[in-house]
């Protein structure tokens, strides 16, 4: 079973065995084939639907897909993330970060974020060069920048403090 969010705004219920899809509680019968790569085939009904799987992130349980023109983003919940909000245990998963220190020793070629900016968990940060390979360092955590404290073209040590949040 999984809780799926649309749009931020849509709750649906999908749960689907060998033979069923339900959502909502309500057996779907529909005609699912695989086309190739992201793109698949619908039809439910008397509708037809083309459906590309623009992205998705297993770990997150995130996806973005395309149906027809339009596009949704999803969020998914399984059975446990749905027991962990129910015991209220589900906020021990974020992280709680006030810094970020260089992994390495290198030189900043790019910072991509300006102080007091809010970014989300994965967003690039800035981009370090080490050993003439660059490196995007990206955001830990969902956090506010609170200080910035290199600019391009610095050079940096492994372990100094880069970004304060």
């Amino acid at each position: 079973m999984y809780q799926l969010k649309v749009n931020d705004q849509y709750d649906f219920e999908f749960e689907r065995s060998a033979d069923n899809l339900l959502l909502n509680k309500t057996t779907v019968h529909a005609d699912i084939r695989h086309i190739g790569g992201s793109i698949y085939h619908i039809i439910e009904g008397n509708q037809s639907y083309n459906l590309d799987v623009v992205s998705f992130n297993r770990a997150q349980k995130t996806a973005e897909i395309k149906v027809n023109a339009n596009t949704y983003t999803i969020t998914a919940k399984d059975q446990f993330d749905v027991l962990l909000d129910k015991l209220g245990l589900s906020n021990l998963n974020n992280t709680r970060i006030s810094e970020i220190k260089a992994p390495m020793p290198g030189m900043v070629l790019k910072v991509f974020v300006i102080e007091g900016q809010e970014v989300k968990k994965g967003d690039n940060l800035f981009v370090l060069e080490a050993m003439k390979m660059e490196n995007i360092i990206k955001s830990p955590a969902d956090v506010v920048i609170k200080n910035i404290k290199i600019k391009a073209g610095e050079k940096v040590e492994k372990g100094q403090i880069l970004m304060m949040f």
